[in-house]
């Protein structure tokens, strides 16, 4: 009720594009969302503390950087107390119900060795998904699934977190997989992209619906802290109808620069695409070599590929309007801030490349952040830089709880009311060889007028004008015309606080 602690929700969704929303200008449908963005505040340029899912996630929920909390790359566990004392846990030892619904991945799938954690496919039959709900990284409330994309096809028991155990809780569960496994034509000319046979209701997306409404519907005796995560529009492009054929590939909107051209750039932007990932495991190396780093796709191929992201992204939408559905019916939701966002995006096309890697052009490290509930400022759109590390700090403002730890992240509500402004955002990423046959350790200072990428190991950089050069076509890092903008945007990346651990975390295996 209004006076009473708010409650919270964040919902996130998957290699989401900061671009691809309606309100953006683009031709996706989301009209849902475009209405969220109406009634709320907006941040135009905010940016993901790390391009990739795992470090992005960890920092979402602890406030920090990927070099301090540890998960510097996919493949490497979130350490347990470090994630209990992120958002959930601080609320929850405040009396929040804290709740989790989704795809975590804030410990690796797939792994060399057991690690004992729900999240880990050979230990989920420790777990039994007909009894076990967390406690889990601070949430006391766990609805989870493994990977949630359907290039890791689902599990039948013991195997499984409680999406699994659902999809094969009915005895359907051979049904589904061949829908799954059935594509329905016409046939793409890219692998990755496909008309998908499984119907919308045995879907991820829908069935995180489905759970974050039945808990939002439920008893609450105190606030509560909701975070659900939607795993689309995550590669595989693989939409259900009707959603898949929402757009017409004919309609959508190409990147203005698509051709692949390393001329000008640093060395790990060649380098990262021909080396060979270093990497024992020879089906990890695989997959590392041949899904994750696509040739260049034709226009006609592209296309597709961008119809069905839309399309991925539209049933998200849906299942994003069905949530604000419900805290409307259950009366909530004058009392309850909703923050809408993702761990990070996708290059979709850009400069010839599709998915993600260490070019931190805006289409992978931008992000959507939209933010509606009491006193939040209507139809407000702020250029101001923020990141998602200020997530945290801002759920502990609104909620009124203290936090005691030291964090990266600043609260968004004195920029929201128009008493602070910021300079810029920072992104960070240590990249080992395993991933695509370059070691890397990058961070990059963005404002809305400029961004410069610099890699501390082999200390050469990049550097684009966003004003005059929106598209990162020209590297302005060696022009002498240039040098004291870049000697300023590298005293911003020097800014970064000296809490980097000291002993990286081990590698435990490969998301």
């Amino acid at each position: 009720m209004p006076g009473s602690r708010p409650n919270i929700i964040l919902v996130t969704t998957d290699q989401h594009r900061g671009d691809c929303f309606g309100f953006e200008g683009r031709a996706v449908k989301t009209p849902h969302l475009d209405e969220f963005a109406r009634n709320g505040t907006r941040f135009s340029n905010c940016t993901t503390a790390n391009p990739i899912c795992q470090p992005s996630r960890a920092s979402i929920l602890t406030g920090l950087f990927p070099l301090t909390h540890g998960v510097r790359d996919n493949g490497i566990d979130l350490p347990e107390e470090t994630g209990e004392n992120g958002w959930a846990g601080k609320l929850a030892e405040s009396g929040y119900s804290t709740a989790f619904i989704g795809k975590p991945h804030l410990s690796t799938v797939r792994t060399f060795e057991p690690t004992g954690r729900p999240e880990c496919l050979s230990s989920t039959p420790d777990y039994n998904m007909d009894e076990w709900s967390g406690p889990y990284m601070g949430f006391d409330h766990c609805e989870l699934m493994l990977m949630g994309h359907f290039n890791l096809k689902p599990s039948p028991p013991p195997h499984v977190l409680h999406y699994e155990n659902w999809f094969f809780g009915d005895g359907r569960g051979a049904e589904k997989l061949a829908a799954h496994e059935q594509r329905l034509p016409p046939e793409s000319g890219f692998e990755q992209v496909w008309h998908s046979a499984l119907p919308s209701l045995w879907h991820t997306s829908t069935w995180c619906g489905d759970r974050a409404m039945d808990f939002i519907k439920g008893k609450h005796d105190e606030p509560f802290a909701l975070w659900v995560s939607i795993p689309d529009p995550h590669t595989p492009f693989d939409a259900p109808e009707p959603w898949s054929r929402m757009h017409d590939p004919k309609d959508v909107d190409l990147p203005p620069v698509r051709e692949r051209d390393f001329t000008g750039k640093p060395w790990w932007h060649e380098a990262s695409r021909k080396n060979e990932p270093v990497m024992e495991d020879e089906v990890f190396r695989k997959i590392r070599a041949n899904w994750s780093r696509p040739e260049q796709l034709d226009d006609d191929v592209l296309r597709e590929v961008i119809a069905n992201y839309y399309g991925m992204i539209s049933l998200a939408d849906h299942t994003f309007g069905r949530i604000l559905n419900a805290l409307r019916e259950s009366g909530l939701d004058d009392n309850t801030y909703v923050i809408f966002t993702s761990d990070h995006g996708d290059w979709l096309g850009d400069h010839g490349l599709l998915l993600k890697g260490p070019m931190l052009y805006d289409g992978l490290i931008r992000v959507g952040c939209l933010i509606a509930g009491p006193g939040i400022a209507p139809n407000n759109i702020i250029e101001t830089p923020v990141s998602l590390v200020d997530l945290l700090p801002t759920f502990m403002e609104l909620s009124g709880v203290k936090d005691d730890r030291d964090r990266h992240g600043k609260s968004l509500l004195p920029v929201i009311r128009g008493e602070e402004d910021r300079t810029h955002s920072y992104v960070e990423w240590g990249l080992a060889a395993s991933r695509c046959g370059v070691e890397l350790e990058l961070r990059a200072a963005r404002t809305p007028e400029w961004k410069l990428t610099f890699d501390m190991l082999s200390e050469v950089g990049e550097m684009y004008d966003l004003l005059n050069d929106p598209f990162e076509v020209n590297n302005l890092w060696d022009r002498p015309d240039h040098r004291d903008e870049r000697q300023r945007l590298m005293g911003l990346i020097n800014e970064r606080p000296d809490d980097i651990l000291k002993e990286p975390l081990p590698v435990v295996g490969m998301a």
